[in-house]
């Protein structure tokens, strides 16, 4: 069954758990009216944070929502971090909805809370609730005082509000204030604990030749399990050396070349396939102009590899993991070891780098197979070779697209079809009848089907191609490729019409202001006066049309909620500046998102720059950094960040940064040499 949008929404969104009240093991009273909060008596508060920490901030920004409907003293705000539990059951990290699946749980909880402690005061005075005032950790009435600590006892005894009456916005404290990270002390000074840096006593390491094993000679330390043959030592060195000296013969990869399924890829896109959105006709059309984009592989390479430490017992097993998706390991872990998912805990450590690639559990599951089979906890550790070779990858896709122009020289119609292949790296990909579905094919073709422009006529579609390679969720998802060659393509006709490319998009939304995309699940809606408001911003702080520097623009509406505006400028070849304009409607921690913005900017100069992942029988000729560049320091350009208030709930910021970069690179190299190109990466 194929897993809608809306369902990953639901499966990444943050649970309220169950309400519960406890008591510590000392003796003083803990207020902990629910699965987020425990105030202690000398007030200090600790939030637990049900999001995984891979750089983007959300351990702070989580814990802004939860003090600020709890009205407390920052400076006394502690964190912790959930593990898979009957209170903790949808701990998923994805989809850049950390904040939005956030937002009304976590102020709930902390709101529930507030009136706890209110009644508690007001009860104790003998006034009414209505007349006590909440303040960092503090509840005041007239002549009354008493901190949060002062009170955790008798709130402890109170029924828990089963709708606490939340705060307007204009009464915020905390959230829309800079705030710097609870959790960047730690990570700064090198006492944060990362996956990569879990050692439990007695632990053992392995390292593990990965493939389908034809032969192989046993020899002492090395065991075959599922995915190939682990090497165990008593160092990391020792392992990965180890495993490089077996003797071991592998069944050859199915046969694959990255360069014969690009023309696949373009030959399909051009025949067309599930018709995604139908909108008017193409009659008016006197005159077309065509093209094919192509969007080619690449890997996650987060700069901490894949690891996991397991230590199996008969009855139980205990994981560390730095994982986007404790319950999933938690669940195929149990499933593998044929236990109940209560007898198996997850410790979900700090990331170094997730972007899609950690909500698999494929190794986490070797690390337990191993620790069952040698009877030892184990730390099974990812060479930077293992993960370009064995990991799962962004897969590739072809654009075509027509633009249909009328007598009087508008664009009267718009087609866009996508070439692509379906997820298959976590689970089979769709049936052939739901690939015919046109809402799963809208929620394959990300920036596609969902075209914010107002066309006379509009028909987009999907064709599916399927491949033995391994790929699935990278930042962004579906949209960065379609997104470039949608950009892309509208800077050719803004040209082709001589029109200037901000002027053309602008004069492109007019018309209705809030229009819907798509179907059933995955039926959009996009607010044009919202993407108008970004567009006009970039281009103000940009000063576009100004001469001197090549410029080049380019927007997207993510996910219907978060509106991106980009203009990238250069000097020769080299990027200078890039100007974001934001709207991820209303801002927790404009300090965070400015950081995800810069973060996202950065990752995606990666994939318009320098590398790609190509395949060649069947294998990746890329294996590390030296063959497969990133972005350095010095290929960092100037960037700007400019925040527009939008709607009054927060959306997501992880993954929306990156699909409208590709395009406004492409548009600037266009505006200073005049020639388009159509793949990536981008020559400057």
């Amino acid at each position: 069954m194929t897993t809608t949008r809306r369902d990953f929404l639901k499966i990444t969104a943050l649970t309220t758990g169950a309400l519960v009240i406890g008591f510590d093991l000392e003796g003083s009273t803990t207020f902990h009216p629910n699965a987020w909060i425990a105030i202690d008596s000398d007030g200090i508060v600790t939030l637990t944070v049900g999001k995984t920490e891979m750089g983007q901030g959300v351990r702070t920004s989580l814990p802004m929502i939860l003090a600020d409907e709890l009205d407390a003293d920052w400076s006394k705000v502690r964190i912790v971090q959930a593990s898979p539990s009957n209170d903790f059951k949808r701990l998923g990290t994805g989809g850049s909805w950390s904040i939005g699946g956030g937002w009304m749980p976590l102020r709930t909880a902390g709101a529930a809370a507030r009136e706890m402690l209110v009644t508690a005061a007001a009860t104790k005075w003998g006034v009414d609730a209505a007349s006590c005032v909440t303040r960092a950790g503090v509840v005041t009435s007239g002549k009354h005082r008493a901190t949060y600590g002062e009170l955790v006892a008798a709130a402890a005894k109170l029924p828990v509000p089963d709708k606490p009456k939340l705060k307007e916005a204009s009464e915020f404290r905390i959230i829309g204030q800079r705030k710097k990270r609870l959790d960047a002390p730690q990570i700064v000074n090198g006492s944060a604990k990362y996956g990569i840096d879990i050692r439990v006593p007695n632990m053992r390491y392995a390292s593990v030749a990965r493939g389908n094993v034809k032969r192989w000679k046993p020899v002492e330390n090395a065991f075959a399990i599922s995915t190939g043959v682990a090497f165990v030592a008593k160092n990391s060195w020792a392992a990965m050396k180890g495993r490089d000296a077996l003797d071991i013969e592998f069944e050859p990869a199915p046969p694959f070349d990255s360069g014969e399924h690009a023309k696949r890829l373009e030959a399909a896109a051009r025949a067309g396939g599930v018709v995604t959105r139908k909108e008017g006709n193409g009659e008016q059309a006197t005159r077309h102009i065509e093209a094919v984009y192509q969007y080619p592989f690449y890997v996650h390479a987060p700069i901490e590899p894949m690891n996991c430490v397991a230590h199996v017992h008969h009855d139980r097993a205990e994981i560390w993991a730095p994982t986007q998706a404790p319950n999933t390991v938690q669940d195929r872990v149990a499933k593998q070891l044929n236990l109940d998912p209560s007898r198996v805990t997850v410790h979900v450590t700090l990331v170094g780098g997730g972007f899609g690639r950690r909500l698999g559990a494929d190794y986490a599951l070797e690390a337990a197979e191993l620790s069952k089979a040698i009877d030892a906890p184990v730390q099974v550790l990812w060479t930077r070779e293992d993960d370009m070779q064995h990991g799962y990858f962004q897969g590739a896709s072809a654009h075509y697209l027509r633009a249909g122009i009328d007598s009087d020289g508008r664009l009267a119609a718009w087609t866009h079809t996508k070439a692509g292949s379906p997820h298959n790296a976590r689970g089979p990909e769709p049936s052939a009848d739901e690939l015919k579905s046109p809402e799963t094919a809208q929620g394959l073709s990300w920036g596609v089907y969902d075209i914010p422009y107002a066309i006379p006529s509009i028909e987009t579609g999907y064709v599916p191609i399927s491949i033995p390679v391994k790929h699935g969720p990278w930042r962004a998802v579906f949209a960065p490729g379609s997104v470039f060659a949608r950009e892309s393509f509208i800077d050719e006709i803004a040209h082709e019409l001589q029109k200037d490319p901000v002027a053309f998009r602008l004069e492109l939304l007019k018309g209705e202001d809030v229009i819907h995309a798509g179907d059933g699940d995955s039926k959009l809606e996009i607010d044009r006066r919202r993407l108008r408001r970004v567009i006009e911003l970039a281009a103000e702080k940009s000063k576009w049309g100004t001469p001197g520097r090549a410029r080049g623009f380019a927007c997207n509406v993510y996910d219907g909620s978060t509106h991106i505006a980009y203009v990238v400028e250069l000097n020769g070849s080299r990027i200078e500046r890039v100007v974001a304009a934001v709207d991820c409607g209303l801002a927790i921690n404009p300090s965070g998102i400015e950081q995800q913005v810069e973060g996202g900017i950065i990752w995606a100069l990666s994939q318009a720059t320098k590398s790609s992942i190509t395949f060649r029988d069947g294998v990746p000729q890329q294996r590390t950094i030296a063959d497969y560049d990133v972005a350095r320091m010095r290929d960092t350009p100037a960037i700007e960040v400019h925040l527009v208030a939008g709607d009054p709930n927060p959306f997501g910021m992880g993954e929306p940064p990156v699909p409208p970069l590709a395009p406004a690179l492409a548009n600037a190299i266009f505006a200073a040499t005049g020639k388009r190109q159509r793949s990536l990466p981008l020559a400057l």
